[in-house]
């Protein structure tokens, strides 16, 4: 509603990029010993391996607004057009060198005109696009997945979520996000801010009566 903030609106922005940084240094860690085949797996975001999602992840730390709206009117407001263009300026001539760039963004605090819940959510997502079909694991902090699921409950900014999640009542099972009325959606939180971002694979870890419904929406 016009007016009105959730909780993660109100959390200041400079409490937030030390969040992203632990994000970002736990993921660099996660990475520093797959093999080229790892390097080479699909990731979550449709055609994209994992070590491009990495530069992707890269370049959205890299781009101020300037050179956001620089590479927009470059790519003629084709917005897909200048993620393909960003990313392949960050993914480097082998994935020891894509590491090692995005190792060098780990404290960054440019980006592009969102805010900083916006990259935060980002950061995430785009973790979670690359560790689970790798097999691997984060145990998040509380405090940093429950901000981005009350973050992404309330946009539709960059991708649909607010919009995917309408007419149900999601509850996490592991802190305290609850959001919504309607048909229940339970489970991780993390698996509910991956399902509302549209990752089909993380909806077998839901249940409740609104799964079958929020699958249709992804």
């Amino acid at each position: 509603m016009a007016g009105s903030k959730s909780a993660a609106d109100r959390i200041p922005t400079a409490a937030v990029w030390p969040l992203i940084h632990a994000e970002r240094a736990a993921l660099a860690a996660d990475l520093a010993d797959l093999s080229a085949d790892e390097w080479s797996t699909p990731s979550l975001c449709t055609e994209l391996t994992v070590r491009e999602v990495l530069a992707h992840i890269t370049a959205g730390a890299s781009l101020n607004a300037v050179r956001w709206l620089a590479g927009v009117i470059r790519c003629r407001f084709d917005f897909d057009k200048q993620v393909a263009m960003r990313l392949a300026e960050q993914l480097g001539a082998t994935p020891a060198e894509t590491l090692e760039r995005f190792r060098r963004v780990v404290t960054s605090t440019t980006k592009p005109p969102l805010s900083a819940l916006a990259m935060l959510g980002e950061t995430v997502v785009h973790a979670e696009d690359i560790r689970r079909p790798l097999g691997i694991r984060r145990d998040h902090p509380t405090e940093t997945i429950t901000m981005v699921a009350e973050y992404y409950q309330g946009t539709d900014q960059v991708v649909l979520a607010k919009g995917r999640i309408g007419g149900l009542r999601l509850v996490a099972d592991d802190g305290p996000f609850a959001t919504g009325s309607g048909p229940v959606v339970s489970g991780s939180t993390l698996a509910l801010i991956m399902a509302m971002t549209g990752r089909s694979a993380h909806l077998d870890d839901l249940q409740g009566d609104g799964v079958e419904r929020l699958r249709e929406r992804c």
